[in-house]
């Protein structure tokens, strides 16, 4: 099948063959005509074959009509809204909304939170037929009256799974609040859980169910495999994996479920001698694009990320993708290493597993229905790696047992395991003299006697003391 039989008008054609595309993917040949004839979606695809396309094309053949040159901003108001999770998300999808209507008068706009608004404000401002946005950010133009969702007539929920887990839920509601009852409402991700499917039940109007392969599947061009190893020596076998001769001058993408964690790392493959950057939602805006653009123009080598990435990175021809630590939630495995094989092209996902993480590995292959081959690591040894490794950076991954249990273990080591522990004796008190002969080890003693001639309790005569003057303007008599 080819993007005419589709149905396509011819600016949109124009834009894909642009793109060197020549035939739909699945999902694409199963969703572009159900949109085009106006129903509700409920699609379902693998990471990497083409989901964003699937639903940006059809949009954007059903506002052609509207299209046009003129300036006023009242000829453009929002007849579309996207919703994505993550800012990397919503700027992939506004470049694919850009790239396929280059041909078409339709003004298009991405708004996210991380950056100052005024240049967002502008924009809508000059009126915008499209809007990407993430829940927060849109709503913030919303208190803010900078955007009007009255004549939205097409809404898009990409990656609902992600609102879900981040706790986007409640966004979305009062978003769908502020929206005409009659639009056209699409819903994809690439995974389905029942509570996504209850949501869209709510969402939706007669959705039509699009999955092209079973729910939470992987690319069947993705090489699994783990290395098992501690947690200690996860380090030096990441660095040992990067500088092998087979992964030398090859990008790599690398998971960690903390933000800390990542910049850590990242931190470490620098000092290695690895061109390295770690991306995370504590960076600002700014950040965290310099990172990607360094790491798709290839200046960077490794990127160190966490979860907050696995959805919207669109790198082409990645080749592997690391879990350093395997993530909580199995669903996440799959997004994860979405990341590589796209569009048919080969990849590897490597995840090195520590002893308490076999459970996790279990829950990914039961979910994506296929066992992992666990393969030793050629050529590394951990023990001669942690000899050479500087003292400071071992106490960075484990902490040092306190000095009582190395000073036990090295008796212990020294008199063999069976030899009777000998008390220690206590020590003397010292004694802390200064210079003019006082003892602070003693309790203080004053150095004169107390003074005997005191007057007693009861006589108040010697004990009075002189009255003071007060002045006239504060009450006094301004007498002694």
């Amino acid at each position: 099948m080819s993007f005419e039989e589709l149905g396509l008008i011819p600016e949109l054609l124009r834009a894909v063959a642009d793109t060197g595309y020549t035939s739909p993917t699945p999902i694409q040949a199963q969703a572009i005509p159900v949109v085009l004839a106006g129903r509700d979606v409920m699609g379902g695809a693998q990471t990497g074959t083409g989901k964003t396309a699937s639903f940006t094309l059809p949009l954007l053949q059903r506002l052609a009509p509207h299209a046009n040159s003129s300036p006023s901003p009242a000829k453009h108001p929002v007849r579309a809204l996207i919703v994505c999770p993550t800012r990397e998300l919503a700027m992939q999808v506004h470049e694919s909304v850009k790239t396929y209507s280059k041909h078409l008068p339709l003004r298009s706009s991405c708004i996210y939170g991380g950056v100052d608004m005024k240049a967002q404000v502008a924009e809508l401002r000059e009126g915008r037929e499209i809007v990407v946005a993430t829940p927060g950010r849109l709503l913030d133009h919303v208190e803010g009256k900078t955007v009007n969702l009255g004549q939205v007539q097409m809404l898009v929920l990409d990656e609902a799974d992600r609102m879900l887990d981040m706790g986007f839920i409640p966004d979305i509601k009062r978003i769908l609040a502020l929206l005409p009852t009659q639009r056209q409402s699409l819903l994809f991700s690439a995974t389905f859980s029942e509570e996504i499917k209850k949501l869209a039940q709510a969402m939706l109007r007669d959705p039509q169910l699009i999955e092209v392969a079973r729910r939470n599947a992987t690319a069947e061009t993705i090489t699994h495999r783990v290395h098992a190893c501690d947690t200690d020596d996860k380090r030096a076998l990441l660095t040992h994996l990067l500088t092998q001769d087979s992964y030398a001058d090859r990008q790599a993408l690398v998971f960690v479920n903390t933000k800390f964690g990542a910049s850590r790392l990242a931190h470490h493959l620098v000092r290695q001698g690895v061109a390295a950057d770690a991306i995370h939602g504590d960076k600002s805006q700014q950040q965290r694009t310099e990172a990607l653009e360094a790491f798709k123009n290839g200046s960077v080598r490794v990127l160190v990320a966490t979860d907050v990435a696995a959805r919207g990175l669109d790198i082409e021809d990645l080749p592997f993708v690391i879990n350093f630590e395997l993530p909580h939630n199995a669903e996440d495995y799959v997004h994860r290493i979405g990341r590589t094989g796209r569009a048919g092209r080969s990849g590897e996902a490597i995840s090195l597993a520590a002893p308490e993480e076999k459970g996790r590995v279990a829950d990914i292959e039961k979910l994506i229905r296929k066992p992992i081959e666990i393969v030793a690591p050629e050529g590394f040894d951990p023990r001669a790696t942690r000899s050479r490794e500087p003292r400071h950076e071992r106490s960075e991954r484990s902490e040092r047992p306190d000095r009582g249990e190395r000073r036990s273990r090295s008796s212990a080591g020294s008199a063999g395991s069976d030899a009777p522990r000998t008390p220690r004796a206590p020590r003397p008190a010292q004694k802390m003299i200064a210079a003019d002969g006082f003892d602070f080890s003693k309790p203080y003693e004053s150095a004169t006697p107390a003074d005997t001639s005191a007057p007693a309790s009861g006589d108040t005569s010697a004990a009075k003391r002189p009255r003071r003057m007060v002045a006239a303007l504060l009450g006094g008599s301004g007498k002694r």
